[in-house]
């Protein structure tokens, strides 16, 4: 709209820039007649100005409930994350890790499916379920994975760990490296499934599942043999 000249963004320009307009004419304010943005009634502009301050609050208030529901979030996730590494670090028997940190970690979190694969253990352990033999392309796999993998089960190896009723359920995975001295070397795996093919996506944050990923790592690590552990290298 432009009268003689003046449009309305000069208008609005104007009335931003003179503060002390609607002082020296009050008046106006009890005049001014704008539409209700929910009908078809006129209001005034201290009304209008009163609906969208409550429109603002509201949001406000969404916010607040939002940032409280993820904060106690959070902290329901570190209490579970916190139970977990104490279990690992009281299992004194390192040939009972494994087992501990896949059943806390399912129960914790509610994973449905859970399995690992470890290479280069010590010969006390080479017998275990978690150390038997893995394929070159998944040790090959976990050495090129600077975090961990999520996304749809594509037919891969490490989805046969689980246990035979779950892992041709498991329509997406994580597969989440396990690694150990600097710089790092993969010695295994740990996949997690589920039947839910939204519940691990190429989409999704992997900070929480990199941490669990250091965990389970300082909590395995106990059952390579002494000499990797000196020189940092890691079984091929």
């Amino acid at each position: 709209m432009s009268i003689e000249g003046i449009t309305e963004q000069d208008i609005a320009d104007f009335l931003a820039n003179t503060p002390g307009f609607f002082e020296r004419h009050a008046e106006l304010l009890a005049t001014i007649q704008l539409s209700h943005p929910h009908g078809q009634r006129a209001v005034s502009l201290q009304e209008r100005q009163a609906e969208m301050l409550r429109d603002k609050i509201k949001g406000l208030e969404q916010k607040i409930i939002e940032m409280i529901r993820n904060g106690q979030e959070n902290v329901s996730i570190a209490d579970r994350l916190h139970r977990w590494t104490l279990a690992l670090m009281r299992t004194q028997d390192p040939a009972r890790v494994p087992v501990v940190l896949l059943e806390r970690l399912r129960h914790e979190f509610m994973i449905p499916m859970a399995g690992l694969r470890l290479w280069g253990v010590d010969a006390a352990h080479a017998q275990a379920e978690f150390a038997q033999p893995v394929s070159q392309d998944v040790k090959s796999f976990a050495k090129s994975l600077n975090q961990p993998y999520c996304g749809v089960n594509s037919g891969f190896e490490a989805a046969r760990w689980l246990s035979d009723e779950q892992s041709h359920g498991a329509t997406s995975l994580a597969l989440i490296p396990l690694s150990h001295g600097k710089p790092a070397q993969a010695f295994g795996l740990l996949v997690l499934g589920s039947p839910d093919p939204t519940r691990y996506t190429a989409e999704m944050g992997t900070e929480f599942l990199a941490r669990i990923g250091e965990l389970a790592s300082a909590g395995l690590v106990r059952l390579l043999p002494p000499d990797a552990l000196r020189d940092g290298g890691g079984a091929d």
